[in-house]
């Protein structure tokens, strides 16, 4: 095993660990933020909070791409969860808990979390290296959408054990469907790979591509980490960063090949490209990957 790999499952182990740690490190404080609470929300709320580290255990626990998605959501909503809670509990305890949580978040949301969550359904011979989130996406529509996921499965359950019941009936209803919705939106980055397979090279991503398209190793001249961020704008190029730089991966074809742009929810466009721009949570891995599999190096 490559030093690398080795990092890898150390940090997939970290992961865990500082998971099934929270409640220790970040349940006094949550404690203390339901004492001033009524007896029925304060014990749906503890329900919803041991539900959502069961699933962020079990995901990690048995990584898999809807594991990776519900990461997504429960480990940014334990930060905001444990920072509401600084109000109700003493300095120490909340500092505790929250840079517990952040540490778990952190580990959670990690790149080798993600690719353990994609390779768990690898078929055969091949090595899945997930894309990163376009940046335009992280920086507004996806936290939204996680909060969102959050209000709609908690917001209505903590209305009905209030006794606000016709309140708390239309916002369970509407909370859910909405939760469900944003959910599979959610789940969509979740199956953003570059594919290496004995064939070559796969790219996989329905955000900006109708079909999966495979790039044959023999018509690979070379792949490299780049950080030119132009490269590959011209007419023979294809960007599929979606204005993600980091992470930038150049494919570079020995002539050109036709892919499916998307343009829109039903609209495409056919393009020839022999120059290929993606954006993957370990560029660097991925090339030393690749070159273990006899493709070129640029």
């Amino acid at each position: 095993m490559s030093i690398e790999a080795e990092r890898a499952v150390v940090s997939l182990w970290c992961a865990r660990l500082t998971w099934v740690l929270l409640p220790v490190s970040a349940g006094s404080a949550l404690g203390d933020a339901l004492n001033g609470w009524s007896d029925a929300p304060a014990r749906v709320a503890a329900v919803l909070l041991w539900t959502a580290w069961t699933v962020g255990l079990v995901a990690l626990l048995a990584p898999r791409p809807w594991g990776l998605t519900a990461l997504r959501v429960v480990a940014p909503a334990t930060v905001v969860v444990t920072l509401l809670s600084l109000g109700s509990t003493g300095a120490g305890v909340g500092a505790l808990a929250v840079t517990s949580a952040v540490v778990a978040a952190a580990f959670a949301l990690s790149s080798p979390v993600a690719q353990a969550a994609g390779n768990a359904l690898a078929y055969g011979d091949e090595v899945r290296f997930p894309l990163r989130i376009p940046l335009s996406l992280f920086l507004g529509p996806v936290p939204l959408a996680v909060a969102l996921i959050g209000a709609g499965v908690s917001v209505g359950p903590l209305l009905l054990a209030d006794r606000h019941y016709i309140a708390g009936v239309v916002v369970t209803v509407a909370g859910i469907a909405v939760a469900i919705a944003l959910f599979r939106s959610l789940h969509s980055l979740a199956g953003r790979w570059v594919v290496l397979v004995p064939a070559g090279l796969v790219v996989v991503d329905p955000l900006s591509l109708i079909d999966p398209v495979l790039m044959r190793r023999e018509h690979i001249a070379g792949i490299r980490r780049s950080r030119d961020t132009g490269a590959g704008t011209g007419p023979g190029g294809l960007d599929l960063r979606l204005g993600t730089l980091p992470g930038t991966i150049e494919l570079t074809l020995r002539e050109p090949q036709s892919f499916a742009r998307r343009r829109g929810r039903r609209d495409s466009e056919l393009r020839e490209a022999d120059v290929v721009l993606v954006s993957t949570v370990s560029a660097d891995a991925l090339v030393r990957a690749a070159n273990d599999r006899r493709i070129a190096i640029a």
